[in-house]
């Protein structure tokens, strides 16, 4: 066997976005376009000789392929050890979770989240530092330098790696490990949560969940976890088989793309919990019977009765969430007199929180949360959480999120998509909005006056590290607000985001439909960005 140093030349498009680098899946499929990226990432992440390394995938399409090229370069470059996901595959979070429990030196993880798989789909490579967690922009963008000047790349020559079969081998000098990972996640969340309660609550025959892992990557977890070690029926999992299309579904765990659970927790005889979880298994959805839980409100409600699960009965050091997340989490952490941190869109920014345990729980309006036993978010453990919690309050989900608009009052909230329009014509509307900014202080739109409009910046607690334009705010006086972002993890053309946010203290006006709640500053949103006009779109691609 022996290593070969391949010449090659640069790809101008290399730049990871806020989850690593992001392309279709025959962008990837160009000679020495994987290769470049890998060496780049290995040029850039320091001395790692002799060290572990953490790799696996979705499972998606061309997964397989990548993985067997990152262990032979793994190997040419001198990594000591890799251990790798049985069939290729492990979540995101168990990635994280197998970092940290081995001390290794970092891990790749080949995924493109929620984004569409098979041959015309998407792929993604993220590099996750010893922490667990996404590598931090400073090292993004030395990877990107270095994939501007790479000229040759190291792999060896060798034959492929069985990844069916537990087992330890050898690749040139590097142990190559084939582990099953989700026996050490398991653990993990056993240490977390009260599993006697919630397999109390599962096997009672008087409560019935409805699992959806959308044919991604967490249908091993959650087969194990909620069939058989919580004692759920069989068949509370569906779409439980990791297929390299995603059974041709969009593994996003929004009210659009997960039709099948929507239909069957908004239909007859519906079960009292559904939940769907994305490609890597880093996102969730919750939704009770004929009941849809906003992210926002999701992360809300895990603060609020954090001591009610054993691994946080001590109480939160403080809570984090994104920039457009809305603020219900805000109000609790007032109430609770803890810290509420701002961030700005990307999991890598709670990593210093959490680092520095200035935040125990952190969540992301785009079906993100998650907390400090890991440094990324998690779906699953989401989903644990909120069974902790049910089977502690003996509650419906509708009626846990009745008590908590009582108590700390409604942030009605959506998020308006606009996907797949030109990257030109998308920028024209940023740019549009920025001349704005200045002028709009103290106007009156609509029936609402603004307070504040800004590009969103954010200075980093710990490191004191600036990140700019994260974001176009317009601010109310009372409360409400609008958000417009450019989405950093699609990979055909641009996709707009706008979010929108009013709170409603008043209990008598809390049980309105959202989008008739928000309808005026829907209104107000589009004409101000002049959406129609800058998109050619009448309505957005997915509202939730």
């Amino acid at each position: 066997m022996n290593i070969r140093n391949i010449s090659t030349s640069p790809f101008p498009d290399q730049k990871p976005g806020t989850s690593g680098l992001r392309k279709a899946v025959t962008v990837f499929q160009q000679p020495h376009y994987l290769e470049n990226f890998i060496q780049s990432i290995f040029d850039t992440i320091g001395d790692f000789q002799g060290q572990t390394l953490i790799l696996g995938g979705d499972g998606r399409y061309y997964n397989r392929q990548a993985i067997q090229i990152i262990l032979k370069m793994a190997a040419a470059n001198g990594v000591g050890r890799v251990k790798v996901g049985i069939g290729g595959i492990m979540s995101t979070p168990a990635t994280s979770c197998v970092i940290r429990k081995y001390n290794a030196f970092g891990g790749i993880i080949l995924s493109a989240s929620h984004n569409p798989g098979g041959p015309e789909g998407d792929f993604g490579v993220k590099y996750n530092t010893s922490n667990g967690g996404p590598a931090p922009e400073k090292v993004t963008a030395a990877i990107f330098e270095r994939s501007k000047l790479i000229d040759h790349y190291k792999i060896l020559e060798a034959p492929d790696v069985n990844l069916d079969t537990l087992s330890e081998s050898k690749l040139g000098d590097m142990v190559v490990e084939v582990i099953d990972s989700v026996q050490d996640y398991e653990k993990l969340m056993e240490s977390l949560f009260d599993f006697e309660r919630i397999r109390e609550l599962l096997s009672s025959g008087n409560f019935r969940m409805c699992m959806d892992s959308l044919h991604a990557v967490t249908g091993p977890y959650a087969h194990n976890l909620f069939e058989q070690r919580l004692g759920a029926p069989r068949g509370t999992v569906i779409n439980g088989t990791p297929l390299e299309d995603f059974g041709g579904g969009h593994p996003d765990p929004n009210l659009v793309y997960a039709h099948e659970l929507v239909k069957i927790l908004f239909g007859e005889a519906a079960p009292d919990f559904g939940a769907a979880s994305d490609g890597d298994g880093d996102r969730n959805m919750i939704l009770g019977r004929k009941f849809f839980v906003t992210p926002s409100d999701s992360l809300a409600v895990i603060t609020a009765n954090a001591t009610l699960v054993p691994g946080y009965q001590d109480g939160l050091a403080g809570v984090a969430r994104s920039m457009p997340t809305s603020q219900a989490a805000d109000r609790v952490a007032a109430d609770l007199g803890i810290d509420c941190y701002e961030t700005p869109t990307g999991w890598k920014f709670f990593g210093n929180l959490l680092d520095a345990n200035k935040a125990t729980v952190c969540g992301e309006e785009s079906f993100g949360t998650g907390s400090n036993h890991i440094r990324e978010k998690d779906g699953l453990w989401a989903v644990l959480f909120w069974l902790n919690i049910l089977a502690v309050k003996q509650k419906s989900v509708e009626q846990l999120l009745q008590e908590h608009w009582y108590k700390y009052g409604r942030n009605y909230y959506s998020r308006h998509d606009y996907e797949a329009i030109d990257s030109e014509r998308a920028n024209q509307l940023l740019a549009n909005l920025y001349t704005q900014i200045p002028t709009l202080k103290g106007k009156k739109l609509g029936n609402y006056e603004v307070e504040y409009s800004d590009d969103f910046s954010y200075t980093d607690p710990v490191d004191g590290s600036i990140s700019e334009n994260q974001g176009i705010r317009i601010g109310f006086t009372d409360g409400s607000r609008i958000v417009y972002r450019l989405s950093g993890t699609g990979t055909q053309g641009a996709t707009l985001r706008i979010y929108l946010e009013s709170y409603e203290p008043d209990t008598s006006k809390q049980n309105l439909e959202p989008q008739q709640n928000l309808a005026d500053l829907i209104t107000i949103a589009n004409e101000v960005a002049q959406v129609r006009t800058f998109t050619n779109m009448e309505k957005p691609t997915v509202i939730t």
